[in-house]
């Protein structure tokens, strides 16, 4: 299985509550953020052996079935030249129910690919391995710093991505069979600490 999703990386993501305990400066002032020109949107495709590819999106573009159709066809020449073992089984996308994904050139080419997509309900971050697994533990150590380019960004990123997939950390793909039985055990209400 290989999940993708997109997520914003922004020059300055806040400490978590759960970071800042134990501190014994005053508790900072809350104030509206502004908006920064240091974010960029990034895809990012794994599997249950980490990270295979990122995809920086430029600036200004937006992530239409075109752009999302050519993110596939080199996700899957990265895979044919890294990971060529993923090729010889059955490939199982799972992605978001976003409007490029579910474009008829981007079904055509994942038809054409024989690669299943796996259904995925709207708004279910606690169904989405990126979401509940890769973006946490990805941002996690950039936040409370701030970026002043967006090249250290990028380097940072590129940084905790060779991390995690050293470190073996990302098991949202393996924990998914459970989530998913837990969902379907509550008939989809809310679960605490899943």
């Amino acid at each position: 299985m290989v999940a993708i999703d997109e997520t914003w990386i922004r020059d300055f993501e806040p400490e978590l509550l759960s970071q800042s305990r134990g501190k014994v400066s005053p508790r900072p002032k809350k104030f509206k953020r502004a908006q920064s020109n240091v974010k960029q949107i990034t895809i990012f495709a794994y599997d249950c052996k980490g990270v295979i590819m990122t995809d920086r999106v430029p600036s200004g573009t937006t992530i239409t079935a075109a752009y999302y159709r050519q993110f596939l066809q080199k996700l899957r020449r990265k895979m044919q030249a890294n990971r060529p073992d993923l090729l010889e089984n059955d490939v199982l996308i799972l992605h978001d129910n976003a409007r490029p994904n579910l474009g008829k050139d981007v079904r055509e080419l994942l038809d054409g690919y024989s690669w299943e997509v796996l259904p995925h309900p709207p708004y279910s971050p606690d169904m989405s391995p990126p979401d509940f697994d890769l973006f946490p533990k990805l941002k996690i150590n950039m936040r409370g710093v701030r970026f002043c380019t967006l090249e250290d960004l990028s380097a940072s990123v590129t940084r905790r991505v060779r991390q995690l997939n050293c470190s073996r950390d990302l098991t949202g793909i393996m924990d998914l069979p459970k989530r998913w039985d837990a969902v379907i055990r509550q008939k989809g209400d809310y679960i605490e600490g899943l």
